[in-house]
């Protein structure tokens, strides 16, 4: 007996220097070559926007630009259409909405040899075969719709293919995470904007929502459902988080959690010294309420840039380790199945781990996925495979629909 807890011992010992070896550059490299990589969030369509920001030039600010998404070996891009609940009324949020994804589609239309709109989950292998990033979007907030299912229908036709249900106010129809609960839950307006969402083949995105918005979402959906950008409440206890039973849920009808690189999600501690910064976040604040809602918005993001690079000298980042701990719970608790990337690159003020500061350090996550012991076909799953799983169940509903 004693033998035998001896060999067993030593066998976890080995199997755990094993999950630790370095990751060997050549595997990395092969890996990469054969990834569809897709990241469901980024906020860069601001900077399109406002900035002009030229997406074929790689720049010395921002996180995502086609040279660096070319060395991560991109896939597929979801630029998020966001407008900020509390300086939009809903009608101005549809005009700001429309704004970025005319900026979008253009500045796709610019690059035909490096991008590629594209609707479909064949459509990204599509791109993807012929040398080209897939451009799509998602919509980060049910407040951009103004209760209204014909503006749903026209940003779907837009090429608008998730949406998430809330941002950080409530909608009139569903709850937000960040607020006390005000409709506890979804309405019958926010089951019907569900619904459509499966007619169509619009991904629903529970990122940003209550718990309990959460609950009536999986209950009153007829596809698989996705969080675009959160990570693991049993890790960093903040509302934003996905809590484990969410997980399991959120598995159990097919749909895949991205996770989110935000260090304030991915250690509370970070989370709590950020919120202590007071004086930062009054200068951001103040610098948003002067900026025009429309029209030349062009200095907003220098000024906020230089907040933000105080913020971090003040801050630093927490390891790349951090990032690595939520993809392993999430395959643990979720299984290997139901997670992918939800970096949220030009949306967190640059506040994302040491070693993954733009697109073109995905490497560096497999490589940590390597050192943990995952197997090559589970990382395709997680950096691609699973979104594009996902998105063909959801196109798949809708077919039955229609």
């Amino acid at each position: 007996m004693g033998c035998l807890k001896a060999c067993a011992a030593f066998l976890l010992l080995a199997c755990c220097a094993a999950g630790q070896t370095k990751a060997d550059p050549a595997r990395v490299a092969r890996l990469m070559e054969r990834a569809i990589v897709i990241d469901l969030h980024d906020d860069t369509t601001q900077m399109i926007v406002d900035e002009g920001y030229d997406l074929a030039q790689k720049h010395d600010y921002g996180q995502v630009d086609i040279p660096r998404m070319r060395a991560g070996h991109w896939g597929g891009i979801f630029f998020s259409i966001w407008t900020d609940t509390d300086r939009y009324t809903p009608t101005e949020a549809v005009r700001r909405a429309l704004d970025q994804i005319d900026g979008v589609r253009r500045e796709t239309a610019r690059h035909p040899k490096d991008l590629q709109l594209a609707g479909t989950a064949d459509e990204i292998v599509a791109a993807h075969k012929q040398g080209r990033i897939a451009s799509l979007m998602g919509i980060e907030g049910g407040h951009q719709i103004d209760s209204d299912l014909a503006v749903l229908r026209t940003f779907y036709e837009l090429g608008a293919r998730y949406m998430t249900l809330t941002h950080t106010n409530h909608t009139p129809w569903a709850d937000t995470s960040s607020k006390p609960a005000a409709h506890n839950g979804l309405t019958d307006f926010g089951r019907q904007v569900v619904h459509e969402m499966n007619r169509l083949g619009m991904m629903v995105d529970v990122s940003h929502v209550s718990d309990k918005t959460f609950a009536d979402v999986l209950a009153a959906s007829t596809a698989p459902v996705i969080a675009s950008h959160s990570s693991c409440r049993a890790l960093a206890d903040v509302p934003r988080n996905m809590t484990d039973d969410m997980l399991r849920q959120l598995a159990a009808t097919g749909g895949v959690v991205h996770i989110n690189f935000y260090e304030g999600f991915l250690d509370k501690e970070f989370g709590d010294r950020e919120n202590a910064l007071k004086a930062e976040q009054a200068e951001q604040d103040a610098i948003d309420d002067r900026s025009p809602k429309f029209g030349d918005r062009s200095a907003n993001g220098p000024a906020v840039r230089k907040i933000n690079a105080r913020r971090i000298a003040k801050l630093g980042h927490v390891p790349l380790s951090k990032l690595l701990d939520h993809f392993e719970h999430a395959v643990k608790v979720a299984g290997v199945d139901h997670v992918g990337l939800g970096s949220d690159f030009d949306g967190v003020d640059d506040m994302v781990p040491a070693g993954m500061e733009d697109a073109s350090k995905i490497p560096n996550l497999v490589a940590g996925l390597m050192e943990r012991g995952f197997s090559d076909a589970d990382i395709l799953k997680i950096v691609g495979g699973n979104t594009l799983r996902v998105m063909r169940a959801v196109e798949a509903v809708a077919k039955q629909r229609k």
